[in-house]
């Protein structure tokens, strides 16, 4: 943790430690005094201040650096502790340059460190009078150790380039991982509205529905017996109550309200009540099952089974006219339940839903889909309207 703290330290403070490094080295003239001391400080300086933003722009503090080396060898400008920033710069190179510019340095230094050592047996006076070839071992061995140190320093910063091309690309990774899973919320959340809306739908269709035929025959009725208008008023009561409910409980849904309900959703059992709504609403309908289940179908299949129903059975109140009659009938197969809802009406053509309608059946067929299941619904020959839903079993 301590060098977890340290290396933090370091990586967030570069600018920092480059401006302490050079300070360091531009001190290190002291040590060093020069015949030439005027020349010594324009070459260290030179060398030494483009350290200080070696890690922003590396190509151009290495451009300065090689081309104050180069002249400094020109010049037989005696080697100073300054030349040191040639190994830091070759480092900051291979750690945040280009990689063209990464070999350019590494090749420039590695020539430099011959140039050096040659240099240098010229500063001591081995020219070529006094050159022998017994001096050759000591000067490779020389040239040998820059080689190793220009090395050292380029492999240590290829590292480091390495270790920061897989920190950004996790960083990148991180990223797009979390927009994706923005991009999936917001699917998810969308998904979730498109439900609700569907929900909504039924709910209002269906409630409606039944309000406005008993509030219609109701007007009607009264006139002969004022005891059937109050059981029509009852109805629309009852009615207008629980789609009430179902509106509240959907809508605390999207508040997020912890005290909303939490009555579960309708399934299959729950056919006989819906019937009983809509025989109150004056549809006479009848209701057949056959066969038996060979698997209990999934919660929501079973809400969508009791959704096509009332579904059809409310566009039937609306649309077949009156005195019709339906017939619901759920078939139990081997594959799953097929779902029958037939009236002898005047069928959807004879009452086209107007203002951009149909969205109860399209609402029906993607919650069959939703179940892998199919839906076919179409008008009858000789009249009335036929809705075949079939939802498989979910195998394991």
């Amino acid at each position: 943790m301590v060098m977890h703290r340290i290396y933090e330290w370091f990586r967030t403070h570069r600018f920092v430690v480059d401006l302490t490094v050079a300070c360091l080295l531009w001190l290190g003239l002291a040590f060093f005094p020069s015949t030439e001391m005027g020349v010594t400080v324009v070459f260290a300086t030179l060398l030494i201040a483009p350290l200080a933003w070696r890690r922003t722009r590396p190509v151009l503090a290495g451009s300065i650096i090689a081309a104050t080396a180069i002249l400094q060898w020109a010049f037989a400008v005696t080697p100073m502790p300054a030349d040191l920033a040639v190994i830091l710069v070759v480092y900051a190179l291979a750690a945040f340059g280009p990689r063209w510019a990464s070999l350019s340095g590494l090749g420039l230094a590695l020539i430099g460190g011959i140039l050096l050592v040659t240099r240098y047996y010229l500063y001591l006076g081995l020219d070529e009078s006094t050159f022998s070839v017994a001096s050759l071992p000591y000067a490779v061995i020389l040239v040998m150790l820059v080689w190793f140190l220009v090395l050292f320093s380029w492999t240590f910063g290829d590292l480091t380039r390495t270790r920061r091309l897989r920190e950004q690309a996790l960083e990148d990774r991180a990223q797009r991982l979390e927009i994706e899973q923005q991009q999936e919320r917001a699917l998810a959340a969308n998904d979730e509205r498109a439900h609700i809306a569907r929900e909504m739908h039924d709910i209002v269709a269906h409630s409606l529905s039944v309000i406005i035929t008993q509030a219609d025959g109701g007007r009607y009725a009264a006139e002969q017996d004022p005891k059937i208008a109050t059981s029509t008023l009852q109805t629309i009561a009852d009615t207008g109550r629980n789609s009430l409910r179902e509106m509240r409980r959907l809508l605390g849904v999207l508040r997020g309200d912890e005290e909303a309900s939490t009555r579960p959703l309708p399934g299959l059992a729950d056919l006989d009540e819906l019937l009983l709504g809509f025989r109150s609403a004056g549809l006479t309908t009848e209701f057949v099952t056959e066969g038996q289940p060979r698997r209990q179908l999934p919660a929501g299949a079973e809400l969508t089974a009791y959704r096509v129903i009332q579904e059809a059975l409310t566009n039937v109140l609306k649309h077949a006219g009156p005195k019709a009659h339906s017939r619901v009938s759920l078939l139990w197969q081997s594959r799953g339940l097929q779902i029958v809802v037939l009236d002898d009406g005047r069928g959807a053509a004879a009452d086209p839903p107007s203002g951009g309608g149909g969205n109860g059946l399209r609402g029906m067929s993607e919650r069959v889909r939703l179940y892998d299941g199919t839906l076919d619904a179409k008008p009858q020959t000789g009249g009335g309207f036929q809705v075949d839903a079939f939802i498989p079993y979910t195998e394991a």
